[in-house]
């Protein structure tokens, strides 16, 4: 088994690896929440959120606040799993064991 088996291309992209990031430690995040912790435009967030949604490692959830629209964000077992796993490969990586 190679050095970096376990390294998830989907988490290759520094706004994809601190949207996981976030997202490990909280609950769940909103939309300018992450984009005020990772000084993304709201386009470039947008495009890296879907990207994990569609590899269903992160859920979407979308509501109201009054009348303004809020969309907020959680990790999934399996995003949990993934990311946990592309951090030990780094891990290992750098310790190289």
């Amino acid at each position: 088994m190679s050095i970096i088996t376990n390294i998830n291309k989907v988490f290759d992209h520094r706004i994809r690896l601190g949207i996981m990031s976030i997202l490990m430690v909280n609950e769940y995040a909103d939309f300018n929440m992450l984009k005020e912790l990772l000084g993304a435009t709201d386009g470039n967030l947008a495009s890296h959120t879907k990207a994990l949604e569609k590899a269903e490692y992160i859920k979407v959830e979308k509501q109201f606040i009054g009348r303004k629209p809020n969309t907020r964000y959680s990790t999934t077992k399996l995003g949990e799993a993934e990311f946990k796993k592309h951090i030990n490969a780094l891990e290992k990586l750098i310790n190289k064991q």
